[in-house]
């Protein structure tokens, strides 16, 4: 069993676990600490340095950032500090951790995790995931390869982002019901649909546990399903990308 450690940090919680990465799926249970308050390198770095502590692995392991990442560099923080914005991300978890720190998008690890393991899995043609929480995430594919840090999420519809429209928070924030909240979600596919003519998106993000809700409220051309690895996805997918550093 090759077994490699994933790291996800989100808005509200940063998380991980070790991996299995021929089954795609944790190896033991995973360790959830609360994001500080605004999200600042420093503090964040030490959190993700509590979170490696608490498993007996050893190698490079991989974590996500919610931001564009190039060569293991934040080029933007939407729903983060701004201090992130240029900030070596690699270099930062590397030094706190004394170990290998693989980086990448959120959303791209969440999508390599559906494409390798879950909804995604042998299917051809333009596919993309959308994770739908804090903000909203996006990886597109093409016959199965990543095009990295899309960020569809901050496509501009009607004078505003689409995760200002239809992310899971601004269902919460703004108390949508599931047909308000789910017009505003065809807005955003429908947007994409005009930019990349996907035949499959895949939603995941924490509200992809409640699909029932609302996927038969979507009106698209391609076919939508929920993520099958839902909310595990982005520590699955940190976890595979590391392992190409072994």
């Amino acid at each position: 069993m090759q077994t490699v450690l994933g790291i996800d940090i989100g808005g509200s919680g940063i998380k991980g676990a070790p991996v299995d990465l021929e089954q795609g799926r944790f190896a033991v249970d995973r360790v959830r600490i609360p994001t500080p308050e605004g999200a600042p390198p420093g503090p964040v770095a030490e959190v993700v340095a509590k979170v490696v502590s608490s498993f007996e692995t050893d190698g490079p392991f991989g974590c996500t950032f919610p931001a564009v990442v190039v060569n293991g560099v934040a080029r933007t923080a939407a729903n983060v500090d701004h201090a992130w914005i240029g900030t070596d991300v690699h270099a930062l978890l590397s030094q706190q951790t004394g170990r290998d720190a693989v980086v990448i998008n959120d959303a791209d690890a969440a999508g390599l995790a559906e494409v390798r393991y879950g909804a995604g899995r042998d299917r051809d043609g333009t596919v993309v995931v959308l994770t739908l929480g804090t903000g909203i995430g996006s990886a597109v594919f093409i016959d199965g390869h990543l095009v990295p840090n899309t960020e569809l999420g901050h496509l501009e519809i009607r004078g505003k982002s689409a995760e200002e429209r239809a992310s899971d928070r601004t269902r919460d924030d703004e108390d949508l019901g599931w047909h308000h909240w789910a017009q505003r979600l065809n807005e955003v596919l429908a947007t994409i649909e005009r930019l990349l003519s996907p035949q499959l998106f895949i939603l995941g993000g924490g509200v992809s546990k409640r699909s029932d809700k609302f996927l038969h409220l979507l009106s698209t051309q391609a076919e939508v399903v929920p993520a099958s690895l839902r909310n595990d996805a982005g520590i699955i997918g940190a976890a595979l990308v590391a392992s190409g550093a072994r």
